[in-house]
């Protein structure tokens, strides 16, 4: 496992009262009073999976949703007692593990169940998924699902607790693949035998736009954050706070002369005397190489990044000679400008979920 580098000036600063509020006032707007499920997967979106999970809990979500058991078991090492959803599919021979640990499974196919009943373990709770056009996991006939629901029923290894299912355009403004999908969900699980604790489709798209097809319990993502599902496609309902910022500091600087090349292919060349910065941060800390030529702020002015972004470092062009130990922002504010997750997601041909999630665990991450 890769340990953050704390003796380098390169970090990830995290809000967590942002987190807090924006959970808090999502939920104050729900129209049914949905339970929140808070999304934690991939170490919260790079925010931290047991700080992010905690406060969300604080503010409101009674239980998270986590992409693989493993991280399911983290958040029980750190003393995280509440409901536990493992969204992505986990091998049977590790369902005893997590009936043991009370984390609740996803099944999308009879012969998983089938299997997982010849093994031995106490009560397992299961969530159904239903696949109605994502075209990943998940059952795709009410014929298949019945006869999983009649196995849930004759066994009691299992708690039949939850089904669901997960929309592929719920951050697009054209709602008829959106409606298309609910209208097969509900379809499907029409007069089921079990009366599951837990109906959800919701994802954050869903819940903030799309307020009348929440169920019972809404999986909270990207917008717990302060993100905007849709990128910039869509203007969120009601304001959300951004709770991450990405930060470093000069540690080199030099001026340079007309026709001076910089970094790896020398495709950057001065055009007259320059003042050029080096950052302690690059591509394995998942700064992608492609972000050459995008802005950073120094002293709240925005710079360029010159040349090819390096595995640890980059280099940057600046107005004048700065200290060593001069502050830079990658994304977030710094003086009265502000470089949004959004923009770079858009210079980089990409959505702000891998900005944000491409950065790696060599980045400390610090608490607000």
């Amino acid at each position: 496992m890769l340990s953050p580098s704390i003796h380098r000036p390169s970090y990830i600063e995290v809000n967590l009262e942002n987190i807090r509020q924006n959970v808090k006032n999502i939920k104050a707007h729900l129209k049914n009073n949905e339970e929140i499920f808070a999304v934690v997967k991939a170490n919260g979106y790079s925010h931290g999976a047991v700080e992010a999970g905690r406060v969300a809990i604080e503010a409101g979500a009674t239980g998270l949703c986590v992409a693989t058991l493993d991280e399911g078991l983290s958040l029980r090492e750190a003393d995280i007692i509440e409901p536990i959803l493992v969204l992505g599919v986990t091998d049977v021979k590790y369902a005893a593990l997590a009936a043991q640990q009370n984390i609740s499974l996803t099944v999308a196919q009879t012969d998983w169940l089938k299997e997982a009943a010849r093994e031995n373990f106490a009560t397992l709770k299961i969530h159904l998924k239903v696949d109605s056009g994502m075209g990943r996991i998940g059952f795709t006939n009410r014929e298949e699902l019945l006869q999983a629901c009649k196995i849930l029923q004759k066994d009691n290894h299992f708690e039949a607790e939850g089904i669901f299912t997960h929309f592929a355009t719920a951050d697009e403004v054209d709602d008829s693949y959106f409606q298309e999908q609910l209208h097969k969900f509900k379809k499907i699980t029409a007069d089921l035998p079990i009366d599951f604790k837990y109906k959800h489709v919701a994802n954050s798209a869903t819940t903030l736009w799309r307020d009348d097809s929440g169920f019972n319990m809404v999986r909270l993502g990207i917008a717990m954050y302060g993100l905007n599902p849709s990128g910039s496609a869509i203007e969120l309902p009601y304001e959300l706070k951004t709770a991450f910022s990405l930060h470093s500091e000069i540690v080199f600087i030099k001026e340079v002369e007309p026709k001076t090349k910089i970094s790896y292919g020398a495709t950057y060349e001065a055009q007259a005397e320059e003042w050029i910065a080096t950052i302690p941060l690059g591509y394995a800390d998942g700064w992608l190489r492609r972000m050459q030529g995008f802005e950073v702020l120094v002293d709240g002015k925005r710079c360029p990044i010159v040349g090819r972004v390096c595995m640890d470092q980059l280099m940057i062009k600046v107005p004048q000679k700065y200290d060593v130990g001069t502050q830079v922002t990658l994304l977030g504010k710094n003086g009265n400008d502000t470089i949004t997750i959004e923009s770079a997601a858009e210079y980089a041909g990409t959505i702000n979920y891998e900005i944000i999630c491409s950065l790696s665990e060599r980045l400390p991450r610090i608490y607000k």
